[in-house]
């Protein structure tokens, strides 16, 4: 028998064999990712929403102990996990949850910055999140059963504490991140229903609670009766999955302000709730439409 060739083979530390190197590591992350980190959360959809693509937000967290005020935040400076800064004399800690440094298990990695930012002093920050055997989760530091009272910021001057007159460094990195913010809102009184202004026109993404199953079987039976959309001026856009959620997606005319859309949104969600409570078998035509619909629908994480 001839020798085994050597061509496929990259050379030690050669370009390839380094890049061989974090493809299987990266490969390796995902088989070990949770797919659902937030699940049993009451801020669950909120929470996936503000890693996903909300662009500027922060909401106060409530603790299951510990009296030190503590926030969450779609990103902080730097794309850092935390910080804690002063403010009125009192610290305050920031937990982002758009970081650099990505853990495998997004719940576990907040846990961390959420215990660190109840622990340490004003003027300090934490590039990411080591994780071990014995690191908290999000769960065991926040109290599960509370709900996000979430503020939507028109910019990233919030980095930036009341009374202090930034750098011109700091300030050019404010300027920045501003010029890339595309402008959010929550719909009132629905549960992760976000709107979001893309330029040539706005979109609303729905984080749903549902199993992926039930609703994308919910979504074909409106599909197919054509009720799956928000009225005139709007369209089905399609779905994408995120941290084992369904996030349904709808093209909307921008000229409409955000508000003007929620009693659409209200009476979508309504019929969503019947569609989910029918148990019969899916129609052909309804079989068509949730073959569209997954056809369409990517996976973000």
């Amino acid at each position: 028998m001839g020798k085994k060739s050597k061509r496929n083979t990259p050379k030690p530390n050669s370009n390839r064999a380094e890049k061989l190197a974090e493809r299987r590591a990266a490969q390796e992350q995902a088989s070990t990712a949770v797919v659902r980190p937030f699940e049993g959360l009451a801020a669950e959809c909120d929470l996936v929403a503000m890693r996903e693509f909300v662009p500027t937000a922060t909401a106060p967290l409530t603790l299951r102990d510990g009296n030190r005020l503590l926030n969450l935040a779609t990103v902080l400076p730097g794309a850092v996990a935390a910080l804690v800064r002063s403010e009125d004399d009192v610290p305050t800690g920031y937990i982002a949850v758009q970081v650099q440094a990505e853990p495998a298990d997004p719940a576990v990695g907040f846990g961390f910055s959420a215990q660190w930012a109840t622990t340490v002093e004003p003027g300090e920050s934490l590039n990411s999140a080591p994780l071990d055997a014995v690191t908290p989760t999000f769960a065991d530091i926040v109290d599960a059963d509370a709900v996000l009272d979430i503020t939507v910021h028109k910019d990233f001057n919030w980095w930036i504490p009341e009374g202090v007159a930034p750098d011109a460094e700091v300030a050019a990195t404010v300027e920045r991140a501003n010029q890339a913010i595309m402008p959010s809102a929550r719909l009132d009184g629905l549960n992760a229903a976000w709107w979001v202004d893309a330029g040539d026109k706005a979109h609303l993404r729905w984080v749903r609670p549902e199993g992926e199953d039930d609703l994308m079987l919910a979504l074909a039976r409106l599909h197919a009766a054509g009720k799956l959309n928000l009225g005139e001026g709007s369209r089905f856009a399609g779905s994408f999955r995120t941290h084992g959620l369904l996030v349904p997606v709808f093209d909307l005319d921008n000229e409409r302000h955000a508000s003007e859309w929620t009693p659409a949104a209200t009476e979508l969600g309504e019929r969503l709730v019947e569609a989910l409570a029918i148990d019969t078998p899916l129609t052909s035509e309804e079989r068509r439409s949730r073959d569209g619909i997954r056809s369409r629908q990517v996976t973000l994480r």
